[in-house]
């Protein structure tokens, strides 16, 4: 019981560097043009992920039980996974790296649940059809595709939502346009952190679903006292309460910010003004949309980073600081093998000491 108290509190530290982690996605633009101050656009973003991440569950569902098999995961595989995800995801913080959160959990769990099952890669869903739906599901699909296609179409959509307003404005003055999104960027700024709460949030519900689940099934809440017996959770499902402390937790880690990535994400990879901000998070917060709606459990830094990289290069390509971008495209790469290294190992050296005691 103290273990799986402990995993939960993982996930939510998890949650918690998450939401500091990322809060550059939903702020960074807003704060380079000048629209928000960095306290209010924290406040903003604070409160649209914790709305967002109570709207729907079907990420959740896919970080849950779609990627691996269950039999093979123990709340020990949960907690290697955590930890691997973790520690990653504090190496691109201090580094400046925008990397994705998303894909440090996603690697580690899968990381830990080969482990788990003395390397047998059959416990990774790779491409399954799920019989109640129909639908396609598994790694392939749901997070490697995704991964390369996501940012595609959050360049090509951001150029073309800048390149579309660019002809439409071009008879305004500057300084109206920067009045006029000014205003607009606000609402995309809350769109953007709305989106981020509906897909980010969700993937540690699903962790934590995901470790009651296990528990359940191995016996280890049978003896619960009357007043724990919600923590029973015998079929897979994320429970209102687990919906509520994630929103919570990660609004309070967007609420501690995340200054090195917003200096990255707002003003070394490109000068950005109102308008550029708006076309940026319109076009990621869209994607973003979308991929929920999908249980897609997408990066969104991978999204709003490559709609800025789309939106600056409508000015011209030298716009984009090209070596600012090759830092985090490499990041985003090393992102899924790198944690599921760490998670393995981790797995691996837990199982020895069973073993050993």
């Amino acid at each position: 019981m103290i273990l799986i108290v402990s995993v939960i509190f993982i996930a939510l530290a998890f949650e918690y560097i998450n939401g500091f982690h990322d809060t550059a996605n939903a702020i960074a633009t807003s704060v380079s043009t000048k629209v928000l101050t960095p306290r209010q656009a924290i406040v903003l973003a604070a409160f649209l992920n914790m709305m967002g991440a109570m709207v729907g569950v079907s990420v959740a569902t896919t970080i849950g039980k779609g990627l691996v098999d269950t039999s093979f995961v123990t709340t020990e595989t949960i907690f290697c996974a955590l930890s691997g995800a973790i520690l990653w995801n504090l190496i691109t913080w201090w580094l400046g790296l925008p990397s994705s959160s998303s894909h440090a959990l996603i690697g580690g769990l899968c990381g830990a649940t080969l482990a788990s099952a003395h390397g047998h890669w059959s416990v990774i869903h790779w491409a399954i059809v799920n019989p109640a739906s129909g639908k396609h599901e598994g790694l392939w699909p749901k997070v490697v595709i995704p991964m390369f296609t996501s940012p595609v179409m959050g360049i090509l959509l951001g150029f073309l939502l800048m390149g579309l307003l660019t002809i439409l404005l071009r008879k305004i003055t500057p300084r109206l346009i920067n009045a006029i999104f000014g205003k607009l960027q606000v609402v995309s700024a809350a769109f953007m952190g709305f989106s981020h709460g509906t897909n980010d949030a969700q993937k540690t519900m699903g962790i934590i679903a995901l470790v009651l689940f296990t528990a359940t099934q191995s016996g280890d809440f049978n003896h619960l006292p009357a007043w724990l017996q919600f923590l029973n959770t015998p079929k897979f499902e994320v429970a209102t309460w687990v919906k509520v402390v994630c929103a919570l937790t990660m609004a309070a880690g967007t609420a501690a910010g995340g200054w090195r990535i917003i200096r990255t994400l707002g003003h070394k990879m490109v000068k950005l003004q109102p308008v550029h901000g708006f076309a940026a998070e319109t076009t990621a917060a869209t994607i973003i949309q979308l991929a929920s709606h999908w249980g897609i459990p997408l990066s969104t830094t991978h999204v709003i980073s490559s709609s800025i990289m789309g939106v600056g290069a409508t000015k011209r390509l030298s716009a984009v600081k090209w070596g600012i971008v090759g830092r985090m495209v490499w990041a985003w790469i090393l992102t899924l093998p790198v944690t599921a290294f760490f998670a393995y190992w981790m797995e691996r050296i837990w199982m020895f000491f069973r073993g050993a005691s």
